[in-house]
Protein backbone atom coordinates (compact mmCIF):
# COMPACT_ATOMS: atom_id res chain seq x y z
CA UNK A 1 0.00 0.00 0.00
CA UNK A 2 1.24 3.49 -0.91
CA UNK A 3 1.77 5.84 2.05
CA UNK A 4 0.27 8.69 -0.01
CA UNK A 5 -3.13 7.01 0.19
CA UNK A 6 -3.47 7.63 3.91
CA UNK A 7 -2.48 11.27 3.54
CA UNK A 8 -5.88 11.82 1.94
CA UNK A 9 -7.88 10.70 4.94
CA UNK A 10 -9.40 13.20 7.42
CA UNK A 11 -7.15 14.23 10.31
CA UNK A 12 -9.63 12.81 12.86
CA UNK A 13 -8.64 9.30 11.77
CA UNK A 14 -5.08 9.89 10.62
CA UNK A 15 -3.28 8.55 13.71
CA UNK A 16 -5.35 5.38 13.86
CA UNK A 17 -4.85 4.61 10.17
CA UNK A 18 -1.15 5.43 10.30
CA UNK A 19 -0.78 3.02 13.23
CA UNK A 20 -2.47 0.24 11.23
CA UNK A 21 -0.31 1.00 8.20
CA UNK A 22 3.00 0.80 10.09
CA UNK A 23 1.90 -2.37 11.90
CA UNK A 24 1.23 -3.98 8.52
CA UNK A 25 4.60 -2.85 7.15
CA UNK A 26 6.36 -4.15 10.27
CA UNK A 27 4.75 -7.58 9.88
CA UNK A 28 5.93 -7.74 6.27
CA UNK A 29 9.54 -7.38 7.41
CA UNK A 30 9.43 -10.29 9.85
CA UNK A 31 11.25 -13.21 8.24
CA UNK A 32 8.94 -16.06 9.33
CA UNK A 33 6.01 -14.06 7.95
CA UNK A 34 7.53 -14.13 4.48
CA UNK A 35 5.09 -16.70 3.16
CA UNK A 36 2.03 -14.85 4.39
CA UNK A 37 0.03 -12.93 1.83
CA UNK A 38 -0.97 -9.45 2.93
CA UNK A 39 -3.37 -8.65 0.12
CA UNK A 40 -6.46 -9.12 2.29
CA UNK A 41 -5.03 -6.96 5.07
CA UNK A 42 -4.16 -4.21 2.59
CA UNK A 43 -7.63 -4.37 1.08
CA UNK A 44 -9.18 -4.14 4.54
CA UNK A 45 -7.06 -1.09 5.36
CA UNK A 46 -7.95 0.55 2.04
CA UNK A 47 -11.63 -0.15 2.75
CA UNK A 48 -11.25 1.42 6.19
CA UNK A 49 -9.69 4.54 4.65
CA UNK A 50 -12.56 4.87 2.18
CA UNK A 51 -15.07 4.47 5.00
CA UNK A 52 -13.34 7.21 7.00
CA UNK A 53 -13.57 9.51 4.00
CA UNK A 54 -17.27 8.74 3.63
CA UNK A 55 -17.97 9.36 7.33
CA UNK A 56 -16.11 12.67 7.24
CA UNK A 57 -17.99 13.77 4.13
CA UNK A 58 -21.32 13.00 5.81
CA UNK A 59 -20.21 14.78 8.99
CA UNK A 60 -19.31 17.93 7.06
CA UNK A 61 -22.66 17.81 5.25
CA UNK A 62 -24.53 17.50 8.56
CA UNK A 63 -22.48 20.29 10.12
CA UNK A 64 -23.51 22.66 7.33
CA UNK A 65 -27.13 22.09 8.37
CA UNK A 66 -26.21 22.76 12.01
CA UNK A 67 -24.64 26.06 10.95
CA UNK A 68 -27.70 26.97 8.87
CA UNK A 69 -30.02 26.22 11.80
CA UNK A 70 -28.01 28.72 13.87
CA UNK A 71 -27.80 31.41 11.19
CA UNK A 72 -28.53 34.78 12.78
CA UNK A 73 -30.54 35.96 9.77
CA UNK A 74 -33.06 33.12 9.79
CA UNK A 75 -36.64 34.28 10.53
CA UNK A 76 -37.32 34.12 14.27
CA UNK A 77 -40.55 33.47 16.17
CA UNK A 78 -41.62 37.18 16.17
CA UNK A 79 -41.20 37.26 12.36
CA UNK A 80 -43.56 34.34 11.94
CA UNK A 81 -46.04 35.64 14.50
CA UNK A 82 -46.29 39.14 13.02
CA UNK A 83 -46.70 37.85 9.44
CA UNK A 84 -48.89 34.79 9.98
CA UNK A 85 -51.28 35.72 12.79
CA UNK A 86 -53.68 38.64 12.97
CA UNK A 87 -54.53 40.65 16.10
CA UNK A 88 -51.82 38.94 18.14
CA UNK A 89 -51.96 39.83 21.83
CA UNK A 90 -48.89 38.92 23.85
CA UNK A 91 -49.35 37.59 27.38
CA UNK A 92 -46.53 38.09 29.88
CA UNK A 93 -45.43 36.70 33.22
CA UNK A 94 -45.82 33.37 34.98
CA UNK A 95 -48.10 34.75 37.75
CA UNK A 96 -45.51 33.64 40.30
CA UNK A 97 -42.20 35.46 40.04
CA UNK A 98 -41.19 37.18 36.81
CA UNK A 99 -41.32 37.52 33.03
CA UNK A 100 -38.99 35.49 30.80
CA UNK A 101 -38.60 37.19 27.41
CA UNK A 102 -36.91 34.17 25.82
CA UNK A 103 -40.42 32.78 25.22
CA UNK A 104 -43.11 34.75 23.42
CA UNK A 105 -46.68 33.64 24.10
CA UNK A 106 -50.14 34.96 23.38
CA UNK A 107 -53.34 34.72 21.36
CA UNK A 108 -53.91 35.55 17.72
CA UNK A 109 -56.03 34.66 14.70
CA UNK A 110 -55.26 32.72 11.56
CA UNK A 111 -57.90 32.63 8.80
CA UNK A 112 -60.40 34.04 11.31
CA UNK A 113 -59.86 31.31 13.94
CA UNK A 114 -58.34 32.11 17.34
CA UNK A 115 -55.21 30.18 18.28
CA UNK A 116 -52.62 30.23 21.06
CA UNK A 117 -49.07 30.86 19.88
CA UNK A 118 -45.93 30.07 21.89
CA UNK A 119 -42.34 30.20 20.71
CA UNK A 120 -38.72 30.67 21.66
CA UNK A 121 -37.20 34.05 20.92
CA UNK A 122 -33.43 34.33 20.43
CA UNK A 123 -33.37 37.99 19.44
CA UNK A 124 -32.02 39.60 16.28
CA UNK A 125 -29.06 41.65 17.50
CA UNK A 126 -26.63 41.37 20.40
CA UNK A 127 -28.73 43.63 22.64
CA UNK A 128 -31.84 41.52 22.11
CA UNK A 129 -29.93 38.26 22.44
CA UNK A 130 -28.61 39.27 25.84
CA UNK A 131 -32.09 40.44 26.87
CA UNK A 132 -33.69 37.20 25.66
CA UNK A 133 -30.86 35.05 27.03
CA UNK A 134 -30.03 33.72 23.54
CA UNK A 135 -33.31 31.79 23.50
CA UNK A 136 -32.40 29.72 26.58
CA UNK A 137 -35.46 29.78 28.80
CA UNK A 138 -35.78 30.02 32.56
CA UNK A 139 -38.49 28.23 34.58
CA UNK A 140 -40.56 31.43 34.42
CA UNK A 141 -40.78 31.05 30.64
CA UNK A 142 -42.04 27.48 30.82
CA UNK A 143 -44.55 28.41 33.51
CA UNK A 144 -45.79 31.26 31.28
CA UNK A 145 -46.16 28.74 28.44
CA UNK A 146 -48.18 26.42 30.67
CA UNK A 147 -50.48 29.30 31.62
CA UNK A 148 -51.19 30.08 27.96
CA UNK A 149 -51.63 26.38 27.11
CA UNK A 150 -54.14 25.92 29.92
CA UNK A 151 -55.99 29.03 28.78
CA UNK A 152 -56.17 27.62 25.24
CA UNK A 153 -57.35 24.27 26.58
CA UNK A 154 -60.12 25.93 28.59
CA UNK A 155 -61.50 27.84 25.59
CA UNK A 156 -60.78 25.21 22.92
CA UNK A 157 -58.13 27.16 21.02
CA UNK A 158 -55.60 25.18 18.96
CA UNK A 159 -51.97 25.70 19.98
CA UNK A 160 -49.03 26.40 17.68
CA UNK A 161 -45.48 26.34 19.04
CA UNK A 162 -42.26 27.51 17.38
CA UNK A 163 -39.06 25.81 18.56
CA UNK A 164 -35.74 27.62 18.31
CA UNK A 165 -33.45 27.16 21.31
CA UNK A 166 -30.00 25.71 22.08
CA UNK A 167 -31.60 24.29 25.24
CA UNK A 168 -33.00 25.35 28.58
CA UNK A 169 -30.88 27.73 30.65
CA UNK A 170 -28.58 25.56 32.74
CA UNK A 171 -27.24 28.14 35.19
CA UNK A 172 -27.52 27.87 38.96
CA UNK A 173 -30.28 30.50 39.21
CA UNK A 174 -32.44 28.50 36.80
CA UNK A 175 -31.94 25.31 38.81
CA UNK A 176 -32.75 27.18 42.02
CA UNK A 177 -35.99 28.41 40.44
CA UNK A 178 -37.05 24.86 39.58
CA UNK A 179 -35.91 24.32 35.98
CA UNK A 180 -36.39 20.53 35.93
CA UNK A 181 -39.82 20.80 37.55
CA UNK A 182 -40.93 23.54 35.12
CA UNK A 183 -39.94 21.45 32.09
CA UNK A 184 -41.58 18.32 33.50
CA UNK A 185 -44.82 20.22 34.18
CA UNK A 186 -44.75 21.64 30.68
CA UNK A 187 -44.50 18.12 29.23
CA UNK A 188 -47.36 16.93 31.45
CA UNK A 189 -49.52 19.92 30.50
CA UNK A 190 -49.04 19.27 26.79
CA UNK A 191 -49.91 15.59 27.14
CA UNK A 192 -53.15 16.49 28.95
CA UNK A 193 -54.41 19.07 26.43
CA UNK A 194 -57.60 18.25 24.53
CA UNK A 195 -56.98 20.74 21.72
CA UNK A 196 -54.83 20.35 18.58
CA UNK A 197 -51.13 21.09 19.14
CA UNK A 198 -49.03 21.92 16.07
CA UNK A 199 -45.25 22.10 16.57
CA UNK A 200 -42.81 23.74 14.16
CA UNK A 201 -39.03 23.52 14.53
CA UNK A 202 -37.73 26.68 12.86
CA UNK A 203 -34.06 26.65 13.94
CA UNK A 204 -32.30 24.80 16.74
CA UNK A 205 -34.19 22.24 18.78
CA UNK A 206 -31.97 21.55 21.74
CA UNK A 207 -32.59 19.07 24.56
CA UNK A 208 -35.39 19.39 27.15
CA UNK A 209 -35.64 23.10 26.46
CA UNK A 210 -37.05 22.28 23.03
CA UNK A 211 -39.06 19.22 24.06
CA UNK A 212 -40.90 21.25 26.71
CA UNK A 213 -42.81 22.98 23.87
CA UNK A 214 -42.73 20.14 21.34
CA UNK A 215 -45.32 17.57 22.49
CA UNK A 216 -47.63 17.94 19.53
CA UNK A 217 -50.20 16.05 17.50
CA UNK A 218 -48.31 17.12 14.40
CA UNK A 219 -44.61 18.03 14.39
CA UNK A 220 -43.15 19.86 11.41
CA UNK A 221 -39.54 20.79 10.85
CA UNK A 222 -37.94 23.30 8.52
CA UNK A 223 -35.50 21.63 6.15
CA UNK A 224 -32.38 23.19 7.69
CA UNK A 225 -33.38 23.07 11.34
CA UNK A 226 -32.05 20.58 13.89
CA UNK A 227 -33.55 18.61 16.78
CA UNK A 228 -31.44 16.69 19.25
CA UNK A 229 -31.14 15.49 22.85
CA UNK A 230 -27.86 17.41 23.18
CA UNK A 231 -25.80 19.85 21.14
CA UNK A 232 -23.00 18.35 18.99
CA UNK A 233 -20.45 20.30 21.05
CA UNK A 234 -21.84 18.93 24.31
CA UNK A 235 -21.90 15.39 22.91
CA UNK A 236 -18.27 15.64 21.74
CA UNK A 237 -17.18 17.04 25.11
CA UNK A 238 -18.81 14.15 26.99
CA UNK A 239 -17.70 11.34 24.68
CA UNK A 240 -14.22 12.45 23.68
CA UNK A 241 -13.44 15.51 25.82
CA UNK A 242 -12.58 17.19 22.54
CA UNK A 243 -14.67 19.90 20.80
CA UNK A 244 -13.04 19.06 17.46
CA UNK A 245 -15.30 16.00 17.35
CA UNK A 246 -18.46 18.15 17.07
CA UNK A 247 -18.97 17.39 13.38
CA UNK A 248 -18.73 13.64 13.98
CA UNK A 249 -21.11 13.98 16.94
CA UNK A 250 -23.60 15.88 14.77
CA UNK A 251 -23.58 13.03 12.25
CA UNK A 252 -24.00 10.39 14.97
CA UNK A 253 -26.89 12.27 16.63
CA UNK A 254 -28.99 12.13 13.43
CA UNK A 255 -30.36 15.57 14.19
CA UNK A 256 -31.35 16.61 10.66
CA UNK A 257 -34.91 16.79 9.37
CA UNK A 258 -34.41 13.91 6.94
CA UNK A 259 -33.02 11.57 9.61
CA UNK A 260 -35.79 12.45 12.05
CA UNK A 261 -38.54 11.98 9.47
CA UNK A 262 -37.03 8.59 8.60
CA UNK A 263 -37.12 7.60 12.29
CA UNK A 264 -40.68 8.84 12.78
CA UNK A 265 -39.79 11.58 15.27
CA UNK A 266 -41.34 14.29 13.08
CA UNK A 267 -44.28 14.20 10.68
CA UNK A 268 -43.27 16.56 7.88
CA UNK A 269 -40.30 18.42 6.44
CA UNK A 270 -41.01 21.95 5.22
CA UNK A 271 -38.55 22.76 2.46
CA UNK A 272 -36.84 26.13 2.57
CA UNK A 273 -35.89 28.55 -0.21
CA UNK A 274 -32.59 27.70 -1.90
CA UNK A 275 -29.72 28.44 0.49
CA UNK A 276 -31.90 28.46 3.60
CA UNK A 277 -34.81 30.39 5.12
CA UNK A 278 -32.59 33.45 5.62
CA UNK A 279 -32.25 33.95 1.85
CA UNK A 280 -35.95 34.75 1.42
CA UNK A 281 -37.71 35.26 4.79
CA UNK A 282 -40.92 36.59 3.19
CA UNK A 283 -41.33 33.46 1.08
CA UNK A 284 -40.45 31.24 4.04
CA UNK A 285 -43.18 32.83 6.15
CA UNK A 286 -45.68 32.35 3.33
CA UNK A 287 -44.74 28.68 2.91
CA UNK A 288 -44.98 27.99 6.64
CA UNK A 289 -48.37 29.70 6.95
CA UNK A 290 -49.77 27.38 4.30
CA UNK A 291 -48.54 24.29 6.16
CA UNK A 292 -49.87 25.53 9.50
CA UNK A 293 -53.33 26.07 7.96
CA UNK A 294 -53.24 22.56 6.47
CA UNK A 295 -52.20 21.06 9.81
CA UNK A 296 -54.99 22.88 11.66
CA UNK A 297 -57.53 21.66 9.08
CA UNK A 298 -56.28 18.11 9.59
CA UNK A 299 -57.43 18.13 13.24
CA UNK A 300 -60.35 20.53 12.89
CA UNK A 301 -63.12 18.03 13.64
CA UNK A 302 -61.16 15.65 15.88
CA UNK A 303 -62.56 14.97 19.34
CA UNK A 304 -60.53 16.31 22.29
CA UNK A 305 -60.04 12.90 23.88
CA UNK A 306 -58.86 11.51 20.56
CA UNK A 307 -56.34 14.33 20.24
CA UNK A 308 -55.00 13.56 23.69
CA UNK A 309 -54.77 9.82 23.00
CA UNK A 310 -53.15 10.34 19.59
CA UNK A 311 -50.51 12.60 21.11
CA UNK A 312 -49.71 10.12 23.86
CA UNK A 313 -49.57 7.18 21.46
CA UNK A 314 -47.32 9.11 19.08
CA UNK A 315 -44.65 9.72 21.71
CA UNK A 316 -45.00 6.36 23.47
CA UNK A 317 -44.12 4.49 20.29
CA UNK A 318 -40.94 6.48 19.58
CA UNK A 319 -37.83 4.37 19.95
CA UNK A 320 -39.52 1.00 19.41
CA UNK A 321 -38.24 -0.65 16.25
CA UNK A 322 -40.24 -3.10 14.19
CA UNK A 323 -38.46 -5.84 12.23
CA UNK A 324 -39.09 -3.94 9.01
CA UNK A 325 -37.34 -0.86 10.47
CA UNK A 326 -33.98 -2.34 11.41
CA UNK A 327 -32.13 -0.02 9.04
CA UNK A 328 -33.22 3.16 10.88
CA UNK A 329 -29.75 3.76 12.27
CA UNK A 330 -27.84 2.89 9.12
CA UNK A 331 -25.66 5.47 7.39
CA UNK A 332 -28.18 5.97 4.59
Amino acid sequence: MDLNEIKEIPKNYFKETLRSFFKLEKLKRISHFSGVHFNDAEKELAKKIENYKKVEKEAIKTWKIVELSRNENRPHTPDYISNIFEDFIELSGDRQTAEDKSITAGLGKINGATVAVIGHNKGKDIKERVEFNFGMSMPQGYRKSQRVMQLAGRFGFPIITFIDTPGAYAALEAEDSGQASAIAKSLLTMFELEVPVIVVLIGEGGSGGALALAIGNYVMMLENSTYSVISPEGCAAILWNDPSGSKLAARALKLTSRSLLHMGVIDRIIFEPLGGAQTDPVRMVRILKRYIVLALDKFKNTDGKQLKEQRAQKFETMGFLAESSQDLFSDK
